[in-house]
């Protein structure tokens, strides 16, 4: 019982880092981490500096994903008018690598979350320590 007491408690801990980690970073900085990953999945960055471009924009759900159908093509567009004051456009390739970027990023996160619970998890008992 001892045993598996301690790694719930690994476990419980290292359920709290991540929560804290996360809590850790403003809304602010995730809506920059976002456009950090859609600038280098090729999406293009337009900025609202015209009257009918931040009219337009104003009609966008801000920092939110909104699909549009151009000639048959799907175009993502992402509305940021509080950092940038911009609208990212994307094709379906643009997506498909933010997807992907977005997905690597999460499996980076839960292997660095892992290698913690394991180094937690380790038997300290014949080591005299803690």
């Amino acid at each position: 019982m001892g045993v598996a007491v301690g790694r719930l408690s690994c476990l419980w801990i290292a359920g709290a880092l991540a929560l804290g980690v996360a809590g850790c970073v403003s809304p602010q900085q995730q809506v920059a981490q976002k456009e950090d990953l859609l600038a280098a999945a090729g999406f293009q960055v337009r900025p609202a500096d015209s009257p009918h471009r931040v009219e337009a924009m104003k009609r966008l759900p801000p920092n939110k994903f909104v699909t549009k159908v151009v000639n048959g093509n799907p175009v993502y567009l992402y509305a940021d008018p509080l950092d940038c004051d911009c609208v990212y456009f994307g094709t379906q390739q643009n997506w498909n690598a933010y997807r992907q970027d977005v997905f690597a990023k999460q499996l980076a996160n839960e292997a660095q979350m892992t290698a913690i619970m394991n180094q937690e998890a380790w038997d300290w008992g014949p080591w005299g320590w803690p």
